[in-house]
């Protein structure tokens, strides 16, 4: 016997998007809710029986009416049983959104940092679990040892199995556990699908990027775990990605042209950094470059991390107002990170054509 599941975490659901502009930050939360309508879409297709939701299902302590709205109405949809485990951002407490909000009776709330079940006689199977009190955790997992049994055993948790202060889980642990099934939340990339003794865990990561430090697919996993073992995939959802796009502008003769050429095609959904790189004469207009490509993304923004195919520290050994400049920033650019470095060598630049009077800097 075994029971097909979708396992799903860090939705992360009614997020400010502050590196983005208000209206598009308002598009992208309403996009979220919509994740909600397609998950419940899925496990319809899939004949899901059971999802596990592994925390940071919410942003925050609080939440907006429409999500409120949204997670009762999908959740309602879906014929499966819907297992929440609360995580640091979307901790359980007398106010959280966990404790005021209608939520259909297929849905069940690991309210407690001690770890408890419900078993599902006609699947089967318990699902165990636990959930945040407060922004940080123990390790929840610790001791814990599931009954040796016919029944499957599953278990939703929210916690890191790198370490640290959000429910530390250690390996050695998840053995102990003697789990059939370990559905985790925290990581916001998929893990792969591993296995630690007869126990097999995943993370999911987020069903969609939130900013550049989130990009590449994003999904959800699902399959079927019985008590010889467990067969499940990584699904990817097809929502707006996240990309970085590094631009050498090395030799480049029209830096606006060598961009256009080196982009990919059907980026309208993405949300793109380009990093302009390579040595370059003169100083790269990036508000232009900007304004001129902004229309094929749903947004845009443009890093400049060229250098100067002169030495643009040659003067800073002079007796001169220019020599004085260039030695002040040359001790902040050798104390600095690459990002800052670049934010350096851009205000060089700029200032050597301002002590010039000039549009850009030439040598």
């Amino acid at each position: 016997m075994s029971v097909k599941i979708l396992h799903a975490a860090d939705f992360h659901l009614d997020s400010p998007f502050e590196a983005l502009p208000e209206e598009l930050a308002t598009v992208r939360r309403r996009e979220q809710r919509d994740l909600l309508e397609r998950l419940a879409d899925l496990t319809e297709q899939e004949d899901v029986q059971l999802v596990l939701l592994s925390g940071d299902l919410l942003d925050s302590g609080t939440s907006y009416y429409e999500t409120q709205d949204v997670l009762f109405r999908a959740f309602s949809r879906m014929k499966a049983e819907i297992f929440i485990s609360p995580g640091n951002h979307d901790f359980y407490s007398p106010k959280s959104p966990y404790a005021y909000v209608r939520f259909p009776e297929n849905v069940h709330i690991f309210t407690s940092p001690l770890i408890g079940s419900v078993e599902l006689t006609h699947l089967g199977c318990r699902v165990w679990g636990a959930g945040f009190n407060g922004q940080y955790s123990r390790p929840l997992l610790n001791g814990f040892v599931s009954p040796e049994d016919n029944i499957i055993n599953m278990m939703v948790l929210h916690g890191d199995t790198g370490g640290g202060v959000y429910n530390h889980i250690r390996e050695a642990e998840i053995i102990a556990s003697k789990l059939d099934y370990l559905a985790l939340g925290h990581i916001h990339s998929f893990s792969g699908i591993r296995q630690a003794g007869k126990t097999t865990y995943a993370y999911p990561g987020c069903p969609e990027g939130r900013g550049f430090d989130e990009t590449g697919e994003k999904g959800v996993i699902i399959g079927s775990v019985s008590k010889t073992g467990c067969d499940l995939r990584f699904m990817p959802l097809d929502g707006r990605k996240y990309r970085i796009l590094p631009v050498d502008l090395t030799g480049a003769d029209d830096a606006l042209s060598a961009v256009t050429s080196s982009l990919p095609w059907n980026t309208e959904r993405d949300i793109c950094r380009l990093i302009l790189r390579g040595t370059v004469d003169g100083v790269v207009d990036v508000g232009f470059i900007k304004d001129s490509l902004s229309g094929r993304f749903f947004h845009l923004t443009v890093q400049d991390a060229t250098r100067p195919a002169y030495d643009i520290w040659a003067q800073s050994g002079d007796d001169t107002l220019r020599g004085i400049f260039l030695r002040s920033l040359k001790e902040k650019y050798d104390a600095a990170d690459e990002t800052e470095q670049n934010a350096i060598i851009s205000a060089v630049r700029y200032g050597l054509s301002a002590l010039d009077n000039a549009e850009e800097y030439a040598v």
